[in-house]
């Protein structure tokens, strides 16, 4: 089971032995810091997530998304479904959606989310409530 969290204000994606950044960083980040080899470049309209090299043991930080999908195929979905077409950051709204459905701030209680049905959602679906989600102030 795949465990996705934040970094810097990217996705950090967590399967089996691999790592992978989705979206453009929102912010500084010391990868070294943080545990990973600083990525070559990031290449955001062509590629955008990018494999990290592990350099000792992470955590990812609760609060967390687990998928039963994993590796390479999440972290293209996820950049699908979560990306900001324009920029290649993570839309904090549809982030949002995620953790809180109700909008009522409610972090979950274990801080663990199953999120499997993000990736299982047909994308003619998916592309609905994000189209609501990004156009609502």
């Amino acid at each position: 089971m795949a465990k996705v969290g934040r970094l810097a204000g990217a996705i950090l994606v967590h399967s089996g032995e691999d790592y992978f950044l989705v979206g453009n960083t929102k912010e500084p980040c010391d990868f070294a810091a943080e545990g990973f080899a600083s990525p070559d470049e990031i290449d955001l309209p062509t590629r955008r997530y990018t494999k990290l090299v592990q350099q000792r043991v992470i955590n990812v930080q609760a609060p967390v998304l687990v998928f039963e999908l994993e590796g390479e195929a999440l972290a293209a979905a996820l950049s699908e479904r979560l990306l900001i077409e324009r920029n290649g950051s993570v839309s904090e709204r549809l982030w949002r959606l995620l953790f809180d459905p109700s909008g009522e701030d409610d972090p979950p209680a274990n801080g663990i989310v199953n999120a499997r049905w993000l990736t299982e959602i047909p994308s003619e679906l998916w592309a609905i409530v994000r189209d609501t989600i990004l156009r609502c102030l």
